[in-house]
């Protein structure tokens, strides 16, 4: 087996065990939309992680993905549970418009010193997340980051004009996210 498909095999296999331990832990206790939705974001969010390790980006396609799979979830949902689907399409909307409109201001503010793809895919993951799940994501996800390019840079790894990709990390922190608001 060659490397890189020893790295992808590798890959493979520890979202296989994310997902396997969080539908053990929580599968009876939720609905098959929550899943379902939970599943998506998960795996999305998790193939977002590993193509910005590889190239430092976040393509547009897994952006149009996400959201074209966020649109085939809920459509049905307002037709068989309106009351509950229109209750979580406003709650995503604003989780999109929190998770983004806050990495644009840094966007902004920093001068793109954080990735458009990273904009991007925040907004995209609001929609899943909701109001009140992409504010946590976002805190575990950065908090890591920061203390990881903290300890980098004291351990003269890199310097601080470097980047590192900021998708592995916003990764551990929807994940976070999920396992604490699931149980």
């Amino acid at each position: 087996m060659k490397l890189k498909e020893h790295k992808t095999a590798m890959y493979c296999a520890a979202l296989m065990i994310i997902l396997s331990a969080w539908v053990i832990l929580f599968a009876g206790a939720l609905s098959a939309f929550t899943l379902i939705r939970t599943a998506m974001l998960i795996i999305l969010s998790y193939i977002a992680m590993v193509i910005d390790i590889k190239t430092k980006q976040i393509p547009n396609v897994l952006i149009i993905i996400m959201i074209t799979g966020w649109l085939l979830l809920i459509t049905p949902m307002l037709f068989i549970d309106t009351e509950h689907g229109i209750k979580f399409l406003v709650d995503s909307i604003y989780g999109l418009l929190l998770g983004g409109g806050l990495f644009l201001l840094v966007y902004l503010l920093s001068r793109k010193g954080l990735g458009g793809g990273d904009v991007k895919f925040m907004s995209a993951a609001g929609l899943y997340l909701g109001f009140s799940g992409t504010i946590p994501a976002i805190l575990f996800g950065t908090i890591i980051a920061a203390l990881t390019g903290l300890v980098l840079i004291l351990l003269k790894k890199i310097n601080r004009k470097d980047s590192i990709p900021l998708a592995p990390f916003l990764f551990i922190g929807i994940i976070i996210t999920v396992f604490l608001s699931s149980g």
